[in-house]
């Protein structure tokens, strides 16, 4: 593996509407560039789907943004800006609904089927996927125009001015890009 990657890829935020593949993608980064994962679900979920009161989210959150190279995958505000000003790069998973659509249902079915444990002891229900405001597809729905509208104009302040921005449209594109990477080792 990559001892030293490019330095614009030291500290990756990997963001997208839920489906898309961030943890996946977050993933292969990782191990490619031979660096720490952070999965943000992972320590923003507690038992029984309640969520971490906000400071001992935040709490969790820091030191592992404090390191000097890692790629952390999710979307959530409470702690962009430990995450986004601490990354050195953007990688933004802008991908057709119909596909994240498509992606959500053959994930989480499977998950509902084989009873995948998730984190902090949780596994997906039908009714938590499918009923309601918590729905994970309510979620994709609603979330993704407004991750269209609202991360073009985040990521052009000057806050964020210091990230590299990799927007993929698509998983062909996403494949392409992962090629052009340097190779491991």
């Amino acid at each position: 593996m990559s001892a030293n990657p490019p330095a614009s890829f030291q500290r990756i935020a990997v963001v997208g509407t839920t489906g898309s593949g961030k943890t996946t993608l977050g993933e292969t980064l990782a191990r490619r560039l031979a660096v720490p994962h952070i999965e943000l679900d992972s320590l923003y979920w507690e038992a029984g789907w309640q969520p971490a009161p906000l400071d001992v989210f935040r709490a969790r959150v820091e030191p592992s943004t404090a390191a000097p190279a890692w790629v952390a995958d999710g979307n959530y505000r409470s702690v962009r800006d430990l995450v986004w000003t601490r990354a050195t790069a953007v990688v933004w998973l802008d991908y057709p609904l119909r596909l994240i659509l498509w992606r959500l249902t053959i994930r989480t079915v499977s998950d509902v089927r084989t009873r995948k444990l998730l984190w902090n002891k949780n596994r997906q229900s039908f009714t938590n996927l499918f009923l309601g405001r918590d729905s994970l597809f309510y979620w994709a729905i609603t979330s993704r125009p407004r991750h269209r509208r609202e991360y073009p104009k985040l990521l052009a302040t000057p806050a964020y001015g210091h990230l590299h921005v990799v927007r993929l449209r698509g998983p062909r594109e996403t494949q392409t890009w992962l090629e052009s990477l340097p190779a491991p080792k």
